[in-house]
């Protein structure tokens, strides 16, 4: 699937830095951009689902460690 994508010349600059320091094509330094925050948003979301489960089970102790 082909789309376009508009930049700016801050995005030109950026993007012409990673191809050179990474190699590969504009659309590569994309792809990868793109994956690496919807892997780091789902990371992050999966965390916090954890934290709402175990927090309360820990919270005695929490709220004595942090007095």
């Amino acid at each position: 699937m082909a789309f376009t994508l508009r930049t700016d010349s801050e995005l030109e600059k950026a993007l012409d830095a990673l191809v050179a320091s990474e190699g590969g094509s504009r659309q590569e330094v994309i792809r990868r951009a793109v994956l690496d925050r919807f892997d780091r948003s789902n990371r992050t979301a999966r965390i916090d689902d954890v934290l709402a489960e175990q927090l309360p089970r820990y919270k005695e102790a929490l709220d004595r460690l942090g007095q």
